[in-house]
């Protein structure tokens, strides 16, 4: 059974990566999707693919840190579209480097976005949710949200209050039909690597470091859906992910100081002085 046929969806960082993954995995399931990205050139030409290919998707230009914008877009699609059953709160960025190196700009911007993108998502769409009776709510986290990564420390930091976020509420959402997920990925292959900011770090070296190629993101995507259908409370992506989770769980000093190598490989790449 297709539990997303007709239902309606707002996908934010849906240009690329994990979003457009999931924009692209629900319109072949026939949901109507609306693509939210900052950027706006590539979400018309995302959505425009999509159209071509028989899909009912709409493209919206969104910064998720702005909350009005957020709340006017939630408000626009029940004006237009009588309902909102999904929405993922999927927009993200990062930076990486030593802390001692950033700056508190690096530290907002990705809080903005990481963070308050996602509670302006869930803030926007919750009480509409509770309203209709039914809904689900699907934020990004990571790995990262559920052990500790350094060198991309503002990023974990987001994404493990994302991820208590999204376990928290879910116990009071139920009581009203609402459902509540977080997606925990672990290297999936899209542009993060290439686009995020690197702190005195050499980008070149930086992702020639990279363990493994990752997974596609359509893959990821399947993945996530299907933990949307079970309902699931954590939908945990990739072996790589399983991992850290488990480890962290079962051995928490050992994973945290083996955290001492990943520091060690990053500082290898610091740009010469």
């Amino acid at each position: 059974m297709n539990i997303f046929a007709d239902k309606v969806a707002i996908v934010t960082g849906a240009a690329s990566g994990i979003g457009l993954g999931l924009s692209t995995e629900l319109s072949r399931r026939k949901a109507q999707v609306i693509m939210a990205d900052i950027n706006r050139d590539l979400v018309e030409e995302k959505a425009q693919e999509l159209s071509g290919s028989g899909g009912r998707v709409q493209a919206v230009f969104l910064d998720v840190a702005d909350a009005q914008a957020v709340q006017d877009l939630a408000d626009g699609t029940v004006q237009s579209r009588g309902r909102v059953d999904y929405m993922f709160n999927n927009a993200g960025i990062a930076i990486t480097g030593d802390v001692k190196d950033m700056a508190l700009p690096d530290w907002r911007r990705v809080i903005e976005v990481n963070l308050w993108g996602v509670i302006n998502g869930v803030q926007a769409v919750y009480p509409l949710m509770i309203r209709q009776g039914h809904g689900h709510i699907v934020n990004t986290g990571s790995s990262s949200g559920l052990a500790p990564w350094p060198t991309v420390v503002p990023y974990t930091t987001t994404k493990h209050a994302v991820v208590g976020l999204s376990t928290s509420l879910r116990s009071e959402a139920e009581t009203y039909g609402v459902k509540v997920s977080v997606v925990c990925p672990g290297f999936i292959n899209t542009q993060i690597f290439s686009s995020m900011k690197y702190v005195n770090i050499d980008r070149e070296k930086a992702l020639q470091a990279l363990p493994f190629q990752g997974m596609a993101p359509d893959k990821c995507a399947r993945i996530i859906l299907r933990g949307v259908e079970r309902n699931k409370a954590i939908i945990v992506v990739g072996w790589d992910s399983w991992l850290m989770w488990h480890n962290y769980r079962i051995f928490p000093g050992a994973y945290i100081w083996a955290n001492r190598f990943i520091v060690k490989k990053v500082r290898e790449q610091r740009k010469e002085k």
